[in-house]
């Protein structure tokens, strides 16, 4: 199959760019297709043309992403926000415009930049660096540039492209700044985090400014399709029947649940619906049957219009 020639200024199609492989690789698939997407892929894997809507994938790295929306190659992109953030602060640094931004936290791929510091420091907090000439060793020294001078802390930042964690082992400098998920990699090379620099996760990205021409419709619909996906996934559907003398106990044991729906129900008693938050446990169940709930269901709600 060919692909569409990339760049094209005026298109009516939009191209979204995620990860070819990666952490973030599956949960943007799961996520699109949610969104009602399917694609036809290229015999390469690198591109897949969109069937159900003219909405067309690249597969690439997560680091090209931002730098693809910026030379309009690509229209959006899921890409986790410390590399958007670290991309965006290098083009600064560099006195170029911004190109892009954020559209939406997609609520998967959490991780924080982090400073770090040997396990035997006593941490007071950053003022404890001041004045002390360190060197620290990052993969994101544009946003660790900005927090130290935020922080009015002069520091020397050694730019690695990996294995930052053993920097402080192999004398390339004191401290390090990178992304922390478990702790785990930080603990194995007797280093502990001290600091918050940045709370990440995958964000939906796509150009400073908008759409003039087809694409805009089709960006602004998938929009609404993620937003209604992300609102729905981890709401529950929690449907029983009841007699209406048990409703005041019910509406307090769901007082942190949406509006109580009342329906007519069999031999007297109600139907009865609501939408909880997060999961619905077997104590909160319980609670409710020795409260006068009968015929307790709790239903997986995939996709709803508001």
């Amino acid at each position: 199959m060919m692909n569409p020639t990339l760049g094209t200024a005026t298109r009516d199609r939009l191209r979204i760019a995620i990860q070819k492989s990666g952490r973030l690789a599956e949960p943007a698939r799961k996520l699109l297709a949610a969104c009602g997407l399917s694609w036809r892929e290229s015999r390469d894997k690198l591109f897949c043309y969109g069937e159900t809507l003219p909405v067309d994938l690249l597969l690439v790295r997560d680091d090209d992403i931002p730098g693809l929306i910026a030379d309009g190659v690509c229209d959006l992109g899921v890409v986790g926000r410390n590399e958007l953030d670290e991309q965006a602060g290098a083009r600064a640094r560099n006195g170029l415009p911004q190109a892009y931004r954020e559209l939406r936290g997609l609520g998967f791929g959490q991780c924080r930049l982090m400073l770090a510091v040997p396990e035997d420091w006593e941490w007071s907090g950053p003022e404890q660096l001041k004045g002390r000439g360190l060197r620290i060793a990052t993969s994101y020294p544009a946003i660790l540039a900005q927090w130290l001078q935020r922080q009015g802390i002069d520091a020397q930042v050694v730019e690695l492209s990996g294995s930052v964690e053993i920097a402080p082992r192999l004398g390339t400098a004191e401290l390090i700044c990178d992304l922390v998920s478990s702790g785990a990699t930080l603990l194995a090379n007797q280093l502990k985090p001290v600091e918050n620099l940045l709370d990440s996760e995958a964000v939906l990205a796509g150009p400073a400014h908008g759409f003039d021409d087809a694409r805009a419709g089709l960006a602004q619909m998938l929009l609404r399709r993620v937003d209604g996906v992300l609102q729905l996934k981890d709401r529950k559907l929690l449907m029983f029947s009841a007699r209406r003398e048990s409703l005041p106990e019910l509406e307090r044991l769901l007082q942190d649940a949406g509006p109580l729906v009342q329906l007519p129900g069999a031999n007297g008693s109600l139907s009865l619906q609501t939408m909880c938050e997060g999961a619905v446990s077997w104590q909160q169940l319980e609670d409710l049957e020795r409260a006068g709930a009968r015929e307790l269901m709790v239903l997986t709600v995939e996709r709803s219009l508001a």
